[in-house]
């Protein structure tokens, strides 16, 4: 039911060998809920066992996350495991098509999460390159196009008062708090509801990492850069269609 309101679609173009183990890396499946990155990863709203055969997928959040009682057991039943070294190695070491999903920016990126844009936070993030790396698994790059869309945030940019004291609180929490404004349930003004717009997950072409026990900084380098190409090139090429309200070209920061 929930993905009828809010639209949501997973595309697509590859074939994954259902023995390699993978990390659908979503730079854009997080933002203020991420709510393509748990209908299309978590769950089978969309049929993701369908279209990737063999693959079977855990979605990972913040470890904070299971610190709330009935919440914790939630995420637990979806197959949601915590996004710490320790759960991505036991997952990626557990057999054949065990793979991970893991939102790269975060609550960091939640901050910069405004309708039209697309500031991604993953510059200096690489520590999930040298995992993959660790355990021999595929990076799988992955765009969700209007996630930015289905709330509103209060102007926060960098350097401004409200900017900074949500910086501190995300260092105290763990997690990031954007001020958000969504629509109601029977009106569209206000409310803590997502907006009904169309959320679209692009699944990019798999990165095939070598497996290598001690990775040196070049390497983890390399396999970054590659990743953020690919991750350029599914945004280049469906952006005149699934970002046609965009407000500026996408930003890795």
């Amino acid at each position: 039911a929930f993905m009828s309101f809010v639209v949501l679609t997973l595309t697509f173009r590859l074939c994954i060998c259902v023995r390699a183990r993978c990390m659908f890396v979503g730079m854009r499946c997080a933002q203020i809920i991420g709510i393509g990155a748990v209908c299309n990863f978590g769950t089978e709203a969309t049929k993701f066992e369908d279209k990737f055969p063999g693959i079977d997928l855990h979605l990972l959040t913040l470890k904070t996350n299971f610190n709330f009682p009935i919440f914790r057991e939630y995420l637990m039943a979806l197959g949601i495991c915590d996004v710490s070294k320790e759960s991505c190695n036991h997952i990626l070491q557990s057999g054949p098509g065990s793979s991970i999903c893991i939102v790269i920016g975060g609550a960091a990126e939640a901050l910069d999460a405004h309708p039209g844009t697309f500031d991604l936070t993953l510059k200096n993030r690489k520590g999930f390159v040298k995992v993959a790396l660790q355990n021999g698994a595929s990076l799988v790059p992955v765009f969700s196009f209007g996630e930015n869309e289905v709330f509103e945030q209060a102007a926060n940019p960098r350097g401004s008062k409200l900017r900074n004291w949500q910086t501190k609180l995300q260092k105290v929490l763990g997690f990031s708090m954007p001020l958000v404004r969504g629509r109601g349930v029977f009106q569209y003004n206000y409310g803590l509801m997502p907006f009904r717009r169309p959320i679209t997950s692009v699944v990019g072409t798999p990165i095939d990492c070598p497996k290598v026990a001690k990775p040196t900084q070049e390497q983890i380098d390399l396999y970054h850069e590659k990743y953020c190409k690919t991750l350029t090139h599914i945004y280049d090429k469906h952006k005149n269609v699934l970002a046609m309200q965009r407000k500026k070209s996408m930003k890795i920061m």
